[in-house]
């Protein structure tokens, strides 16, 4: 059996690394951690919870790379940052600055037999000089500096939800070897729905909001739905619909669902003599114009009535201008007339999606973790901390000992397992 030694850098949960473990088990390989890196303290809480109380070290930027063993493997779902100065400079120096930086100068000081990094699948394109550029200036930076000191490197794009987990989540997977290309193609698509993670029998939610849901749509007819004020065709529920903000007309009902349509056709824009945008506000008479079964004054006292209770606002358009920096932005064109716009939005609503048995999670955020409600024995609750870590494909022995909240602040934001054992099985092959 061989030997192997990794580092986890911006270690999170330890998801790389638990994917990265998984993978040398299946090819008879021992593995042993001999350095992790981790600044959030619960993080470092969370990870020595199950990992047997490893040494945990804190901020990467402070740590000497000369001091840190041997090793043969970096891992490391670098955080995603401005890479503000990206561009200014050429080389190594490109990347000063940012925490990429961290990673290259341990790989060139350890010169380990290669490496694992993941990150947002934005990087690809982020600092595009040209339309017709197929990656950013960031990302060809980060090629070249890994490829100056000496690894065979490659990228791509991969989608959680074709490794057998029930979440489309699409993050770059960057790997490189000092002996030969990895090849991040043709992997076998395995596919994976909530049914398959599911519990059932936990406390539910029994308020305002979900009672309403309740009355106005069977908890089958609620699977697959989301919440919030914009479009979504019939597998979006308003606030209008619940009256959450308070007691509307069928008249107003109607309404807000045409406004919502309107709101967003260009033609109003140009008549308006502004840059187009999703969404605007519209006057009196240009709603008039489309629902005109009414006599003015009553579709006046409809909106009011809606302004009142929140539902729409009444305001300005708001044109693009030209700011001193020369950046575009946008702001209120106060010499137009005000208009009627409906108040969007969906981290308002207590949930804003409810998952169907059949369903493939959107990607998993941080700020809506919290937000994903379930049908369970025809009730309504939030999804729990143990679906959470399935919809990451974490093993059924990682615990949390963390608070609710800041679980779902590090799930928002980190690895999905099993994509990372099937690219560390690559990668462990050059080894």
């Amino acid at each position: 059996m061989e030997h192997i030694r990794f580092v986890d850098l911006f270690a999170g949960l330890g998801g790389i690394r638990i994917g990265f473990e998984q993978a040398c088990t299946e090819l008879n390989i021992s593995s042993k951690c001999v350095f992790t890196s981790e600044i959030k303290s619960y993080a470092v809480d969370i990870y020595r919870y199950n990992f047997n109380d490893d040494i945990v070290e804190g901020d990467i930027t402070k740590i000497d790379e000369n001091k840190i063993p041997d090793f043969d493997f970096l891992l490391a779902g670098f955080p995603c940052q401005a890479f503000s100065t990206a561009g200014k400079r050429a080389g190594f120096d490109d990347v000063r600055g940012t925490l990429f930086f961290d990673i290259a100068r341990i790989l060139k000081a350890k010169q380990p037999a290669g490496f694992l990094l993941e990150n947002v699948e934005g990087l690809v394109t982020h600092d595009k000089k040209a339309s017709t550029d197929k990656i950013g200036h960031t990302l060809t930076t980060i090629i070249q500096i890994l490829e100056d000191l000496g690894y065979h490197t490659t990228w791509k794009v991969l989608d959680a939800k074709n490794f057998q987990v029930p979440q489309s989540r699409k993050r770059i997977y960057i790997a490189g070897s000092l002996k030969n290309m990895v090849s991040l193609n043709e992997f076998v698509e395995k596919h994976a729905y909530f049914k398959d993670i599911r519990e059932q029998g936990l406390p539910c939610l029994d308020t305002v909001f979900t009672r309403k849901l309740l009355e106005l749509y069977s908890p089958e007819g609620l699977e697959g739905k989301s919440i919030k004020d914009k479009r979504g065709g019939t597998n979006n529920i308003h606030s209008w619909e619940l009256e959450l903000k308070g007691q509307l007309s069928n008249q107003q009902k109607e309404l807000m669902g045409l406004l919502l349509r309107e709101r967003r056709k260009k033609k109003w824009a140009e008549l308006k003599g502004i840059t187009w945008m999703d969404g605007m506000p519209l006057t009196l008479d240009e709603i008039h114009s489309f629902y005109n079964f009414l006599p003015k004054t009553k579709l006046q006292q409809l909106l009011d009535d809606m302004v009142c209770k929140k539902y729409i606002r009444y305001e300005h358009p708001k044109d693009l201008v030209m700011t001193e920096a020369g950046r575009k932005k946008r702001e209120y064109a106060t010499h137009l007339e005000k208009g009627y716009n409906i108040v969007t939005g969906k981290l308002s609503f207590e949930l804003n999606k409810i998952l169907g048995k059949n369903c493939i999670a959107p990607t998993i955020v941080a700020t809506e973790a919290d937000k994903i409600g379930v049908i369970d024995n025809n009730k309504i609750r939030r999804m729990s901390e143990r679906e959470c870590l399935r919809f990451f494909g974490f093993p059924e022995w990682y615990q949390s000992n963390i608070s609710h909240k800041q679980l779902y602040d590090l799930i928002g934001n980190t690895v999905v397992v099993p994509v990372i054992k099937a690219v560390s099985h690559r990668i462990l092959r050059t080894f």
